[in-house]
């Protein structure tokens, strides 16, 4: 039988829980328990009975339940070694601590019962060992000074936790209504497996003979989560499940759907380290949040476009963005643009500030090559330079009025149905809860979980694809990427633009298909540092690799060529080379 469920996603969800073990034939556990914090707050419901009897109504009112919403949520099937099957010993247990809700579910049972000291703050109600635990766990983080599981050193809490499990078995999940904590028995007598999921899925249901879980009864969602389980459950449906066993006497820390720690015993590899399944995504993270300092670097960009056609064209008229951008960050050393047909009648700067040429062809053609040749010195090369580290800016952003009318375009989402925004801005709040609010950590996150958790793929989306398509399916090309990025910036209150230019992927890089075309990413506006570049397509941030071209609220402001086919035309075939070189010293 299942003893213990747990489950953290990033934003609510609203699962269908069936409790199976209470149908006839099947053995009734000794009590059951559902704790949850409904609306992401960090106050808990509980629902739980004792000795129930099969069909009982509880058990109909947890399945039918519309309120059961919550990114986090704990099960417990009792099977009773201490004291009578009542209320009071029956979990998840609950207790108020430091502005906020607690629940704990323990698989196991310890040999002899933990004696609270006299005068302690918090004390059992019923005369479980596993409620005595949680007292002395409350206890014992009081007096470390800890309020959260946040504050917590996650080394001497699995070390502490080790010292109540020799006296018994103990693998447990305790919830502070962010995060959430699991420790699996040192022994092995008991387990925790843990699963991940990750999107998209269509329908995602797991269960066995006493226990099933919907977690698209309400449709699907395209969240990250994470499941824990005393053993594995079934999936029902095709998405397959992944389940694998936390080694004995680990740890870990969930917020939000993602695993933020995982800390393994001495003899499974040192106290204090983490688990080799996260370490390179913490290296990863770590890279990203200060990225080493680059040289100052020169490349030379070639942009052919060519155009063809069945039929000729008599007259057409275009407009060219392909001159880099000249600043502080970067020098336009020189530039060159040439038409195989055609004139240029004008060229202006438009009002995102991109150099704009005008283009007007009044002969017939059936070929056009536009060609641009630009040498390019890049120095962005310490984007975090700016950042003391005592420095910490927090969401929600305050604009002042003139502030805000300045970057009111970059602050509109895209237009979408109210559901679809409502499910992106639920998505990108995830993200800021998983990070404290704290600007700069929780754009890295947002950069760096669409680089790892979407796919790459050419050919599955067109110019008109939209932000919300690419989030439910997690795939899309570097347009698509930076699209999603900048909704959800947006709708946490970030100006974000879109910005489209070229990428030195550097000689034989796996993503040099990329430096084949232009490339898209993204800038946000950071107050009292201006506007900085994250790149989701690679996970990183802008630095002497990106060549700056345009930029827009979207990408139809900053495209490098369109035009407008006035007479004549059929049957169009694109063409387009981009190649991005670094220039010697000595060629310099």
């Amino acid at each position: 039988m299942l003893n213990m469920l747990a489950l953290s996603f990033e934003g609510e969800l609203a699962p269908g829980l069936d409790l199976r073990c209470l149908a006839p034939g099947q053995k009734p556990p000794d009590g059951w328990g559902v704790g949850y914090y409904p609306g992401g707050e960090f106050a808990a419901t509980v629902l739980k009975e004792a000795a129930p009897q099969l069909h009982s109504r509880r058990s109909e009112l947890v399945r039918t339940w519309d309120p059961l919403e919550s990114s986090l949520l704990l099960l417990h099937l009792r099977t009773a070694a201490w004291g009578p099957l009542t209320e009071a010993n029956t979990q998840p247990f609950v207790r108020s601590a430091w502005g906020r809700d607690w629940l704990l579910a323990h698989s196991g049972s310890l040999e002899q019962r933990l004696q609270i000291a006299p005068g302690a703050r918090f004390e059992p109600v019923g005369s479980t060992d596993s409620e005595a635990l949680f007292c002395r766990f409350l206890d014992w983080m009081q007096e470390q000074g800890w309020r959260s599981l946040g504050d917590v050193d996650a080394p001497r809490l699995r070390a502490w936790l080790e010292e109540m499990n020799r006296l018994g078995p103990l693998t447990l999940v305790v919830s502070d209504g962010r995060d959430l904590c699991v420790y699996a028995d040192r022994t092995n007598a008991t387990q925790a497996w843990v699963w991940q999921v990750s999107p998209p899925y269509g329908r995602l249901v797991l269960g066995d003979d006493d226990v099933e879980l919907d977690l698209t009864r309400r449709g699907a969602k395209s969240r990250k989560g994470v499941i824990v389980a005393t053993h594995p459950l079934e999936s029902r449906t095709d998405v397959p499940a992944n389940w694998k066993q936390l080694s004995p006497g680990a740890l870990v820390l969930v917020r939000q759907g993602a695993i933020l720690v995982e800390v393994l015993p001495p003899e499974a590899g040192g106290q204090g380290t983490v688990a080799p399944m996260m370490a390179a995504e913490f290296e990863a993270r770590s890279r990203l949040r200060r990225p080493p300092e680059m040289p100052v670097r020169v490349v030379e960009v070639l942009h052919r476009t060519v155009y063809r056609y069945a039929k000729p064209v008599e007259r057409s008229s275009h407009l060219l963005r392909l001159t880099p951008m000249h600043d502080r960050l970067q020098s336009l050393l020189s530039h060159d643009v040439t038409l195989s047909v055609g004139v240029t009648r004008s060229e202006y700067e438009d009002v995102f500030g991109n150099r704009v040429r005008r283009a007007v062809v009044d002969t017939p053609y059936t070929e056009l090559v536009m060609e641009a040749r630009s040498r390019v010195e890049l120095r962005d090369t310490d984007p975090l330079g700016y950042r003391p580290l005592h420095m910490r800016s927090v969401l929600p952003l305050v604009w002042m009025p003139w502030q805000a009318n300045m970057l009111q375009p970059y602050l509109l989402p895209p237009e979408l149905p109210d559901t679809q925004l409502e499910e992106l801005l639920e998505y990108a709040m995830s993200f800021a809860r998983r990070n404290d609010y704290d600007l700069l950590d929780t754009l890295l996150d947002i950069n760096y979980s669409i680089f790892k958790e979407y796919q790459y793929a050419q050919g599955t989306t067109t110019l008109n694809t939209t932000a919300f398509s690419v989030y439910s399916a997690r795939k899309g090309v570097c347009q698509d990427f930076a699209n999603v990025f900048i909704c959800l910036a947006r709708l946490l209150g970030v100006p974000a633009r879109y910005v489209c230019g070229y990428l030195y992927t550097g000689p034989k890089h796996a993503n040099a298909v990329m430096a084949e075309a232009s490339h898209a990413w993204v800038q946000v506006y950071l107050p009292e540092v201006g506007w900085k570049g994250f790149d989701p397509t690679n996970g990183i941030l802008t630095q002497a690799h990106h060549v700056r071209v345009a930029v827009g609220r979207q990408y139809s402001d900053a495209t490098p060529t369109t035009g407008t086919i006035y007479l004549g035309g059929g049957g169009e075939q694109l063409e387009v080379l981009v190649r991005c070189e670094p220039v010697s010293p000595e060629g310099q």
